[in-house]
C-alpha cells in the first residue's frame, strides 16, 4: 500500500479529531501510524520520501503511513509544533505520539517502527 496524503479532513477522520477534543489526545486509527511532515522544496524530505514509500509497502496492514505537506496544511503542522522538516510523528495505539526530526536510514526507521509502534 502506498503512503496516504492527509488533508485536514483526512486527519480528523483517520488520526485525531482535534476540533472535538482540543485538550485531549484521542487516536482514531485502527493500527499504529507514522506521519511524515514534509515540504516539496525540502531536499532532505525528497531523500526520505522513497524510504517512507518502501516502508509503507513493507508494513502494509500493520502500520498506516501518512504524509502531510506543511505548506498545504499549516494547521496540522501546528498541532505537533512542527518547526523543521522532515519531521516524523510515530503514533502508537495506546501511547502519546513521539516525534523525530531529520532524515534517517531505512534500517533505523524500521527499527523505530518496530520498537515504538509494534511492541
Amino acid at each position: 500500500m502506498a503512503t496516504i496524503h492527509l488533508s485536514k479532513g483526512g486527519f480528523l477522520r483517520r488520526v485525531a479529531n482535534f476540533e472535538q477534543s482540543p485538550n485531549e489526545w484521542k487516536f482514531l486509527g485502527d493500527k499504529p501510524a507514522l506521519i511524515d511532515f514534509y515540504a516539496s522544496w525540502c531536499a532532505p524530505c525528497k531523500a526520505l520520501s522513497p524510504i517512507i514509500d518502501e516502508l509503507a509497502n513493507e508494513y502494509n496492514g500493520k502500520v498506516d503511513i501518512y504524509k502531510v505537506n506543511v505548506d498545504d496544511e499549516p494547521e496540522l503542522s501546528s498541532i505537533f509544533n512542527i518547526r523543521s522538516v522532515p519531521t516524523l510523528v510515530f503514533i502508537p495505539m495506546n501511547n502519546a505520539p513521539q516525534i523525530a526530526t531529520g532524515t534517517f536510514p531505512k534500517k533505523e526507521l524500521s527499527q523505530a517502527i518496530n520498537d515504538i509502534l509494534l511492541k
